[in-house]
């Protein structure tokens, strides 16, 4: 229709022209995102207020349309448009947050709360999940499992929205599926409001894709996530699809499953869920030795792949859904496999054990400290680098005397036990600690026989034997005598 092709050409104008304008003034107010070793690739600050310009552009499109003298239009898309404009409430509340958080910054409690709070509004304003198995939902189920996913697809784009161009090219790709979804069913309300959103990411992405000189930022991601979350709630409607999200959730498989893994994983290993790490999907393709520019063309084709089975999915459910569905989640499956996710394999082992979480963290820190410690390349560095992880493990102190250099650091407090590990020619390494080391079962012996393996095979010693030994202090023999023999023989 020309209504969604003027939407699309004038958000994709204003976008493109508007968004250098915004890049520099963020650079004149310092509102950039700065180089972070640690977990961004970038070398020089970036302006992160792309979301700015898609905002206008959005609005700007259908300001267009109310003002234009359009005629011959169809009863049902003058009825269309105001149900399409209805959404913008909720959005402008997700825009708010985001170029809040971009400006000032939030903590993670009350950005979740204003999230929540635009959910309600989209809800309200006709935005709900209202079938699920052919069933129509009641009201007050239908109510959370609408605010979830809306939350869920917002959060989903902020943190996939780790590289250049990523967010927005995988946000396009899920537009345009959703528009093909809209036009295949006669969605008129659905076509109205992703045309423009096609046109906005299409200017964006002119100067977000790498070398990228402009970040969405908060207020783009969140905004982007929000209205495809919307949008596939629409898309929804009156489903008789065996799951009514199936074809949505296909389209955005990236950053839905980049989330789900980020929970799961951050819970194994007993971190904050809200917390940042370098476990995302495109860390992982970089790990892998893919290019940032290489690792975004890798999951636009994905996400190209998702787009195809999701139209499947929704034209033929009937005849094949169902196996579209189990072919996509065999795909996704392998995917993850390949990913090499650590926590995942360990997990699977003691799935059904108590300690699973503080298992799975004790063993990825010592698998970390391994790392550390094979890196090193003078005896300074062996020493400082288990100097280090005695302090993120939690032990009192460390003495440590290797290749004629000594190292002390001690607490004032005396040790309730001391794990020392011989070498000859007078070397060791010993290890003080406060705590009953029964609470941690594996940390002390896997932090000792990585010590002892690594020097050894780094040639920083030769032992004939490398005996392990746990020692009581005399002042506190009386009190941790009887744990450390039954529950700590090394």
């Amino acid at each position: 229709m020309l209504i969604l092709l003027d939407l699309a050409g004038i958000a994709f104008l204003v976008s493109l022209v508007l968004t250098p304008y915004v890049r520099d003034g963020a650079r004149k107010l310092n509102l950039v995102d700065r180089p972070d070793a640690r977990r961004k690739i970038h070398r020089e600050p970036i302006p992160r207020v792309g979301g700015v310009a898609i905002a206008i552009a959005y609005i700007l499109a259908f300001v267009f349309i109310l003002v234009a003298p359009y005629r011959g239009l169809s009863q049902d898309i003058h009825a269309a448009i105001p149900r399409a404009l209805s959404l913008l409430p909720a959005a402008g509340i997700i825009f708010a947050i985001g170029l809040v958080d971009d400006i000032w910054g939030l903590k993670p409690w009350p950005k979740l709360a204003g999230q929540i709070v635009a959910a309600f509004i989209a809800f309200w304003s006709g935005v709900r999940i209202d079938f699920l198995q052919w069933h129509q939902l009641h009201f007050w189920i239908s109510l959370p499992v609408t605010v979830i996913w809306l939350v869920g697809c917002a959060n989903a784009f902020n943190l996939i929205d780790g590289l250049d161009g990523l967010a927005a090219g995988v946000g396009l790709f899920a537009t345009v599926t959703t528009l093909v979804a809209g036009l295949t069913h006669n969605n008129l309300q659905l076509a109205l409001v992703t045309a423009p959103l096609v046109g906005c990411l299409l200017g964006f992405l002119r100067y977000n894709f790498n070398p990228a000189s402009i970040f969405l930022g908060d207020s783009g991601s969140l905004l982007i996530g929000f209205l495809l979350g919307c949008y596939g709630a629409m898309w929804s409607y009156k489903s008789t699809t065996l799951i009514a999200l199936t074809a949505p959730m296909m389209a955005m498989a990236i950053p839905l499953l980049d989330v789900a893994l980020s929970i799961v994983r951050r819970f194994l290993r007993n971190q904050p869920i809200f917390g940042a790490d370098r476990g995302h999907i495109h860390h992982r393709l970089l790990e892998k030795g893919l290019t940032p520019r290489g690792a975004a063309l890798f999951l636009y084709g994905l996400c190209g792949i998702g787009a195809v089975l999701a139209l499947l999915q929704d034209l033929v459910y009937n005849r094949a859904g169902g196996a579209i569905v189990v072919l996509f989640c065999i795909v996704a499956w392998v995917g993850i496999q390949h990913l090499g996710y650590a926590e995942f394999g360990i997990a699977g082992k003691l799935f059904v054990k108590g300690t699973l979480r503080s298992f799975v963290d004790v063993q990825l820190r010592l698998r970390e400290f391994e790392c550390s410690l094979s890196a090193c390349s003078t005896v300074d560095q062996y020493c400082a680098t288990i100097a280090d992880a005695c302090r993120q493990f939690g032990f009192s102190g460390v003495r440590i005397r290797l290749a004629g250099q000594t190292l002390d650091q001690m607490s004032s407090d005396p040790p309730a036990w001391q794990l020392r590990i011989e070498f000859p020619d007078l070397q060791y390494v010993n290890i003080y600690g406060h705590d009953n080391p029964s609470q941690n079962p594996g940390l002390l012996p896997g932090f000792a026989q990585i010590i002892s393996q690594v020097l050894t095979a780094r040639c920083i010693v030769i032992p004939e034997v490398s005996p392990l030994t746990l020692r009581v202090p005399a002042e506190a023999r009386l009190t941790t005598k009887a744990t450390a023999a039954s529950q700590l023989s090394l």
